[in-house]
């Protein structure tokens, strides 16, 4: 089997191995993975950190052999806490890294990180405060990042920075954690989930103090939560139902 580091900003994960396939997930710098399976041109990639399968360009990872992935596994993860910054290459040059990437993996790669980073588990309050770096990033499918993230990439990524672990679907992050019977028992930081009318789990979001949620509906946004769902104020509408509040920390 082989295992590699993703190289660069950001690497899109698709449904198939074609350039103009559904991308599922992304790679950010830093994320380690194992190689299921190689073509010429594409790999199928299984993401270490939830498990997430999809394909990559050959031309856009970077392999490593058992050892060094193994070695990633045991390193307490550091993550950019900027917007953007960057690392710099054996050449000198700089090679840009987005809010949540690995950057204690740098050296792995030959590279340098001077920026900001989250090394250890944060209290529950910083959840919030790093949401808000996200806040009015587009919505885009399969994103990660705060140009451009779909709702469980960012209920992920702001879990992830802050030191806890989410799978990547809304779906599957419902399973975990304690669930509330009453919105009021829910505190700021809280996980609350939607489904839609064939009673799937297809949103989620992150709860606030006041009745108000930031989660993802066409960007990154702001609105008002009750116990029927998600009140948006400028439609005059109701966008989302609300199933299920789920405590993780």
């Amino acid at each position: 089997m082989q295992y590699g580091v993703c190289p660069l900003s950001l690497v899109s994960v698709r449904l198939t191995a074609d350039n103009t396939s559904e991308m599922m997930t992304q790679l950010l710098y830093g994320d380690h993975f194992k190689v299921l399976e190689s073509r010429k041109h594409f790999s199928r990639i299984r993401i270490a950190y939830d498990a997430t399968e999809g394909w990559v360009d050959n031309n856009q990872i970077a392999l490593v052999d058992e050892s060094t992935y193994h070695e990633i596994d045991t390193l307490s993860a550091a993550f950019s806490n900027d917007l953007v910054a960057a690392v710099t290459n054996a050449k000198n040059a700089l090679i840009p890294v987005l809010l949540g990437a690995t950057v204690s993996n740098a050296p792995l790669l030959g590279h340098t990180f001077e920026g900001n980073v989250v090394s250890s588990r944060q209290a529950k309050p910083e959840l919030l405060k790093t949401a808000m770096y996200y806040l009015d990033a587009p919505y885009l499918f399969g994103g990660k990042t705060p140009f451009g993230i779909d709702a469980s990439g960012f209920t992920q990524m702001i879990y992830k920075i802050n030191g806890y672990s989410l799978s990547r679907s809304a779906a599957q992050q419902a399973t975990q954690g304690d669930a509330l019977s009453f919105i009021e028992e829910s505190e700021a930081g809280d996980l609350a989930f939607f489904d839609n009318s064939e009673g799937t789990i297809d949103h989620v979001g992150i709860i606030m103090e006041d009745n108000y949620i930031i989660h993802v509906n066409g960007k990154v946004r702001i609105d008002r939560i009750d116990h029927t769902g998600i009140f948006n104020a400028e439609r005059g509408i109701y966008s989302h139902q609300l199933r299920v509040i789920k405590k993780l920390i």
